[in-house]
């Protein structure tokens, strides 16, 4: 098969497209034949070597992929053979990633994808979709499932809406009932926000982002999904509800932050941190099953005309697609592995 390996941390530079033998599944997993792979922060930032040491001698890198299960290992059920799913957290501890033709992960990391959604959108959900679904079940008086009417009378601020992340908290949000704002820097953002299904958008670089967030919500915001805690947390508290969470899955810009003590006392903030990598099976299966339940119901529609443009790779140029992802591209980029997969 064709896969994209590393087999040193560096830059783009060091994936190449290499013939690697087609992976077997063991026991409790499947192999998927990928269509299309997702790539995200955090795929470039593990091939940098900026988070965790290399792990294994060759990795082929992606969490997030789409496309069908062509074998299953013992314990599977020999019946999922054919069924289109959508893969997350595939190269989490392990070397065999979504870059590649084939790839082979645990049967729980593969899930049905809904008949009336396509390879590009099951490669878009894995760690953005999952990442919006916790930190939207983190509140402390909030669900800790997302459905129809979950966060009926909520506030949810989607910071950085125009982003993967962002944009799945805004789908997922409005999904359960939420009313939405989208914080965001410009008319173009402001519009891929709006499209994506936000109910208000606030440009924090313009005028009074407080005055105009507390305009829409006097009471304050229930729930932030903050991707940027050192740039915006003083504009996050100044909107924050009594007992509110600012819940924080990337803090770009900053490493630190600098915690007034006294001033989260007083309205009783809740931070709660998340990555995907430890957040538990629990959260990960919670996640998988509401956002399914949210594509069935055509929740989470991707590409321009909803919010999320879609840049494409061929799989020998997956290095280019970690320098757009790298670059900040606006948009979701996915990297086409397999047209007769599909």
């Amino acid at each position: 098969m064709k896969a994209i390996i590393y087999t040193d941390n560096g830059g783009p530079e060091v994936l190449r497209l290499a013939d690697r033998d087609t992976p077997e599944p063991g026991p409790g997993e499947v192999r998927v034949r990928v269509a299309v792979s997702g790539v995200n922060p955090t795929d470039w930032k593990t091939r940098a070597g900026a988070t965790n040491p290399k792990q294994f001698p060759v990795v082929t890198p992606h969490l997030d992929g789409a496309g069908v299960i062509d074998a299953t290992g013992p314990g599977v059920d020999p019946g999922r053979a054919g069924q289109r799913v959508w893969v997350f957290m595939a190269a989490a501890g392990r070397p065999t990633g979504t870059a590649a033709e084939y790839t082979v992960v645990p049967a729980n990391r593969a899930i049905p994808l809904p008949d009336n959604a396509d390879f590009d959108l099951g490669a878009t959900l894995g760690v953005p979709a999952l990442t919006a679904h916790r930190a939207l079940t983190v509140a402390e008086d909030g669900p800790s499932r997302l459905a129809p009417g979950a966060l009926d009378g909520k506030v949810v601020l989607a910071a950085g809406g125009a982003g993967a992340v962002g944009h799945a908290a805004i789908q997922l949000a409005r999904w359960a009932g939420a009313t939405v704002i989208s914080t965001i820097s410009g008319p173009e953002k402001a519009r891929l926000a709006t499209a994506a299904g936000a109910h208000h958008v606030v440009n924090y670089r313009e005028g009074d982002p407080v005055a105009a967030i507390r305009a829409i919500a006097p009471d304050g915001v229930d729930i932030v999904a903050e991707v940027a805690l050192g740039a915006n947390l003083a504009l996050d508290l100044a909107v924050l509800r009594n007992r509110g969470t600012i819940a924080t899955y990337a803090n770009d810009g900053g490493k630190t932050v600098e915690l007034d003590v006294r001033q989260n006392m007083t309205i009783n903030t809740r931070y709660q941190f998340l990555v995907l990598y430890t957040v538990g099976e629990q959260a990960l299966t919670a996640g998988a099953e509401d956002v399914s339940a949210a594509v069935a119901d055509g929740a989470l529609p991707v590409g321009e005309e909803h919010g999320l443009p879609l840049i494409r790779f061929p799989l020998g140029d997956t290095a280019g697609a970690h320098v757009a992802v790298e670059n900040g591209a606006v948009g979701k980029v996915l990297v086409s592995v397999s047209e007769d997969a599909r």
